[in-house]
């Protein structure tokens, strides 16, 4: 199972004032638990791995096979918490180099819907002409404008390359479950279609089809995938021993690291594989926090590469960060340094050794260099990257974020600040029913 290591953080805020959250957490979780707090119409999520029956799963399995059956690449048409966790266990689990390889075992996953780049979706069409693709449709409107707009594009190409009737057996919706336009198209042509349940929130989707769907078309297993979250779910359960609950730890810790000025969270990761992971987890807890002029900020970083970028800002900028590392135990694979003759890169006292523990050293000489340098620095330690942990570690920072919020004071489960936005561009835009709203906006410029 997935550790919370917070002693790097004690010299920053003692550890009695950690320990002093347990009250705080305590209500925090039972609100969670008893439905009592704010957004509690949004807590689908809270008991979704437990609540995932094996028959769910196998038609799940069931429909990721007729798409990688009958497709070299499947587009995941999303934004936000539609595509974000599938692409975060996806390339934390596949080959770095899927692209390149000629005898693909899976089907390639591609993202679209997630921006209103036009280079970029020309480019995605003119990739995809001639080649045998799918479409997963996520989306519970069918009306956000960056995943309609792809949706279009692509549901006009694949019928064009693929035929009408092949058309619907490769295009997939997950979608609301009686209304809104991705509902109507879905029955109006015939696609199997899945439900993002009403009473959870797209950061926290993952593990419902929105997730569970691209994940198996890429080839991975969903059943281990939910067995950790599963597991995570008991260990940070409302009956969990403060002490003994990671989620509980780490909620606590990093509010009591706010109170003393720590405003930005930085999240670091020593394996390029996790990326994506840092991506949706920026996501879940700046949506979810980052309410009524509150909330820790939430940022990420890639080392040892960004330690050559943004190391010197974090070494010795102002001082209102602190670092969440995740460090993987094991990798999958063994690859030694060579020993050279000339040795003239003066890296033979290398050689014999490990590339990870090269990696591993650079990560104990960075977590050193950052506390000595006023950088506090929260631990979770992941055994390897598979399933089973993964799942762990996504329910592990859901739950964390749904106790913290709370802690915080706000609605760990809206986001109206999103809206804005989306009003000026429709206004920008012209869009029927913003008349008055485009005149406002046109008379500001």
């Amino acid at each position: 199972m997935i550790t919370l290591n917070i002693e790097k953080t004690l010299g920053f805020v003692s550890k009695e004032k950690v320990m002093a959250y347990e009250p705080v957490i305590k209500a925090a979780r039972e609100a969670l638990e008893n439905g009592t707090g704010k957004g509690n119409d949004f807590l689908g999520w809270l008991h979704l791995p437990s609540s995932i029956t094996k028959e769910f799963l196998t038609d799940i399995k069931q429909t990721a096979e007729v798409l990688r059956n009958n497709c070299d690449y499947v587009v995941v048409a999303g934004i936000g918490g539609s595509y974000l966790g599938a692409r975060a266990v996806i390339e934390a689990l596949s080959n770095s180099f899927t692209w390149l390889q000629e005898n693909k075992k899976n089907p390639v996953i591609i993202y679209a819907g997630h921006n209103i780049g036009e280079d970029y979706l020309y480019e995605l069409t003119e990739f995809l002409n001639g080649k045998k693709f799918g479409v997963i449709n996520i989306s519970k409107s069918g009306t956000t404008t960056e995943t309609a707009l792809a949706f279009r594009l692509l549901k006009k190409q694949c019928e064009e390359q693929r035929g009408k009737e092949l058309a619907k057996k490769v295009i997939v919706a997950i979608t609301d479950a009686k209304k809104g336009a991705a509902r109507i198209t879905a029955d109006q042509e015939g696609y199997k279609s899945y439900i993002i349940p009403d009473n959870v929130g797209g950061r926290f989707s993952v593990l419902t089809p929105v997730g569970l769907l691209p994940i198996a078309v890429a080839g991975f297993d969903i059943e281990q995938l939910i067995a950790g979250a599963t597991d995570m779910e008991k260990a940070c359960g409302v009956d969990a021993p403060f002490a003994d609950n990671p989620a509980a730890i780490y909620a606590a810790t990093r509010n009591e690291l706010y109170k003393n000025g720590k405003k930005i969270e930085i999240l670091v990761n020593y394996n390029p594989k996790l990326h994506f992971v840092s991506e949706w987890w920026k996501q879940l807890y700046g949506e979810s926090e980052g309410k009524e002029n509150k909330g820790i900020f939430p940022a990420a970083v890639d080392f040892s590469t960004d330690l050559h970028s943004m190391g010197q800002w974090i070494q010795e900028g102002e001082r209102t960060i602190f670092e969440t590392v995740i460090s993987v135990e094991k990798t999958n694979f063994n690859l030694q340094v060579p020993s050279d003759e000339a040795n003239l890169d003066g890296l033979n006292f290398l050689a014999g050794k490990r590339v990870d523990e090269v990696n591993k050293m650079a990560e104990l000489g960075t977590q050193i260099a950052h506390v000595d340098g006023g950088v506090p620095n929260i631990r979770i330690t992941i055994p390897a990257l598979n399933e089973y942990s993964i799942g762990e570690l996504l329910y592990f920072f859901e739950i964390g974020c749904g106790i913290s919020g709370y802690v915080l004071g706000v609605n760990p489960f809206d986001q109206p600040g999103v809206e804005a936005y989306k009003k000026n561009m429709f206004a920008l835009l012209n869009k029927p029913g913003y008349e008055e709203e485009s005149k406002a906006i046109q008379a500001r410029l």
